[in-house]
C-alpha cells in the first residue's frame, strides 16, 4: 500500500485506502505488533460491534439524521453534525464527501504531482471513485470529507478509528483513538501555515465532538519534515517511529489532556 502522510505542503495518504486490501489501514504482512495492541481485529464490524464501539446512547430525537453516506458514522460520532470552526485562516467546516458532487474536484487534486507522490491515486476519476467508495460502502470506521474554508472547498480529509484499524497493531492503541489525514488541494494554500491551522482545528473538532476520544493520531512519513513540523506546531507531539509496511512513519499524537498546553 502506498505511503500514508499528512502534510501542509503536499498531502496524506489514508490508512483506509482501497489498495490496502482490507479497506481499513496500513497494517499488513510483515508488520511487527507493538504493545498489547497486537490482537486488534481487522474484520468487517458486525452490528453488535458497531453498537459496542459506537455511540452508547440513542441520538436525541430533535437532532436531524444526516442523509445516507453523509458522515452518519456512529463509530466517529457523526462528523456531519460537527458544525463550523473559527480559525485565523477563516471559517472552516468538514463536509462529508458525496461522490456525485465531489469526485471531479478530488480527482483533480489527486492528479497534482505533489499529491500523487504520497497518495498514489493519480489517473482517471475511476481511481479516486474506487478509493472513496471503499470508505463510503464500509462499516463506518473511516469518513472522507472536504475541508471548506470560507465557503470554498480547499482540502480533503479522512477521519478514521485508529483503534479499529490495522495501524493499532503498530502502537499501544487506546479505545476511540481517532486518526486524521489531510491533503491541501490548492497550491495557494500550501506552505503558508494554513495546513497547520487546520490540523489544529480538525483535531479540536474531534476532541470536542468525540468525548470518548482521548487522543488524535497521525502517522506522516518520517522523511517529510514539513509534515512532521506542521503537526508539532498544531499541538501534536512526536511519540515514536513506526515501521509500517510501506514506510517509516512518525507517530504523532495530540492528547486531550494537553490540548490547551501545546
Amino acid at each position: 500500500m502506498p505511503p500514508t502522510d499528512a502534510s501542509t505542503g503536499t498531502s496524506t495518504r489514508t490508512s483506509t485506502g482501497a489498495k490496502s486490501g482490507t479497506g481499513a489501514g496500513p497494517g499488513g504482512p510483515g508488520a511487527q505488533p507493538a504493545g498489547d495492541a497486537q490482537d486488534t481485529l481487522d474484520l468487517r464490524l458486525t452490528e453488535e460491534l458497531v453498537a459496542l464501539f459506537g455511540e452508547d446512547e440513542p441520538v436525541p430525537a430533535e437532532t436531524p439524521a444526516p442523509a445516507a453516506g453523509a458522515g452518519e458514522s456512529a463509530l466517529l460520532d457523526f462528523p456531519a453534525r460537527w458544525g463550523v470552526a473559527g480559525t485565523s485562516a477563516g471559517v472552516f467546516r468538514l463536509v462529508p464527501v458525496r461522490v456525485e458532487r465531489d469526485l471531479t474536484l478530488i480527482s483533480r487534486w489527486m492528479n497534482d504531482p505533489a499529491v500523487a507522490a504520497f497518495w498514489e491515486l493519480a489517473g482517471p476519476e475511476a481511481v479516486t471513485a474506487d478509493h472513496l467508495d471503499t470508505q463510503l460502502r464500509g462499516d463506518g470506521r473511516s469518513v472522507p470529507c472536504l475541508g471548506v474554508l470560507d465557503g470554498v472547498p480547499m482540502s480533503y480529509w479522512e477521519l478514521y478509528r485508529a483503534d479499529l484499524d490495522p495501524l493499532a497493531r503498530q502502537y499501544p492503541a487506546r479505545p476511540h483513538d481517532t486518526g486524521i489525514h489531510l491533503l491541501v488541494g490548492g497550491v495557494s494554500n500550501r506552505g503558508r501555515g494554513v495546513g497547520t491551522t487546520l490540523l489544529r482545528a480538525v483535531s479540536d473538532l474531534v476532541l470536542d465532538h468525540r468525548p470518548r476520544c482521548g487522543r488524535v493520531i497521525a502517522e506522516p512519513d518520517i522523511r517529510n519534515t514539513p509534515s512532521v513540523s506542521a503537526f508539532l506546531t498544531a499541538g501534536f507531539r512526536f511519540s515514536a517511529e513506526l515501521d509500517l509496511p510501506d514506510k517509516r512513519a512518525a507517530l504523532m499524537i495530540r492528547e486531550r489532556a494537553l490540548r490547551d498546553l501545546l
